[in-house]
């Protein structure tokens, strides 16, 4: 751990391409989260359509979000986040908490190299993904590369409500 006045301290994160001893700076930490985001949501089928939510640079740390363009209906929620949650226990990521609430239900995680990583429904039943970095090196952090499969929604804020219907997903949503 080193610590940078003003700003805290850092965790000791090696860069995945830098090797032994480099650090990783908040680009890379937010390529890391790509994969992250990237990894679980190939994982879910039938696929969900999804967008880029902001990607959010702090003091030491970033974070990206995938915001769910498929409406996922109450009664398929318990099953998509157990997708999730089993995907997330093979990837030998921790779960930190479970959020049972029946409207905003949410899992929250934690990867071996300190990564939070959630899913979480909002306003309106959409799903969310954010993976957040531990503090990393300062650094200017590009858009993602990943492209979304459905609407980019550039520069649309706030995003739209989920509004693709999945013969799966969708069932019982009126």
């Amino acid at each position: 751990m080193f610590c940078v006045p003003l700003l805290g301290c850092a965790q000791d994160i090696t860069s995945a391409n830098g090797g032994e001893g480099t650090r990783m700076d908040m680009q890379e930490a937010a390529e890391r989260e790509d994969k992250i985001l990237d990894a679980v949501l190939e994982e879910i089928r039938p696929s969900l359509s999804w967008t880029h939510g902001p990607t959010i640079t702090g003091a030491c740390d970033v974070s990206r979000m995938r915001a769910v363009m498929t409406i996922v209906s109450a009664e398929r929620r318990g099953n998509f986040l157990g997708v999730v949650e089993r995907f997330w226990r093979k990837s030998d990521y921790r779960i930190k908490s479970v959020n049972k609430d029946v409207e905003f239900p949410a899992i929250y995680a934690r990867t071996s190299d300190g990564f939070g990583v959630s899913l979480s429904f909002g306003g309106g039943g959409q799903a969310f993904f954010e993976a957040d970095s531990p503090c990393v090196e300062k650094s200017g952090v590009a858009e993602s590369t990943t492209p979304p499969n459905g609407p980019a929604y550039q520069g649309v804020y706030p995003l739209p409500r989920p509004n693709i219907r999945s013969p799966f997903w969708s069932a019982g949503a009126p």
